[in-house]
């Protein structure tokens, strides 16, 4: 009975040193809500970022006057959309693999866009095919971006 015991104990032990393990290696990515970064206007500081499942992104709003919002059709299915409000800073962790697609809702005509892409981007196609219906200068840049994958 005693062996038992201990070995229930170990078993836990180890199970919460795994836990622990698995929870310590995810990763923060920043993205910065911007006025001007270099020559360009309304940006995000990093507008491709790579994680892996389960890794946090965080949207700090560094320049007052924005927002961060998922785009239609640029969302991997069962994602939970991105809502970050103006002027505020979000996090959010994110769980499943694909293509994330963020917009500032008042300066996505200026080009405010970023692209997030968590593991395997399983759904490239579909978010290829919504970038398409940005204004110009947002699918211009989406572009470039999908052109870095």
């Amino acid at each position: 009975m005693r062996a038992k015991r201990m070995r229930a104990a170990l078993l836990c032990a180890a199970a919460t040193a795994v836990a622990g393990v698995a929870s310590a290696s995810a990763e923060t990515a920043t993205i910065e809500m911007l006025n001007k970064k270099g020559d360009e206007r309304f940006v995000y500081s990093a507008p491709l970022v790579r994680i892996e499942p389960g890794d946090t992104l965080r949207i700090a709003a560094t320049d007052k006057g924005h927002n961060a919002v998922s785009i239609d059709g640029m969302l991997p299915s069962g994602a939970e959309p991105i809502n970050v409000p103006f002027n505020k800073d979000g996090e959010i962790t994110l769980t499943e693999p694909g293509v994330y697609g963020i917009k500032c809702t008042p300066h996505v005509g200026l080009g405010m866009v970023a692209l997030v892409v968590v593991g395997d981007p399983a759904n490239l196609d579909a978010a290829a095919a919504a970038a398409e219906k940005l204004p110009p200068k947002a699918k211009k840049r989406m572009s470039e971006l999908f052109s870095q994958l």
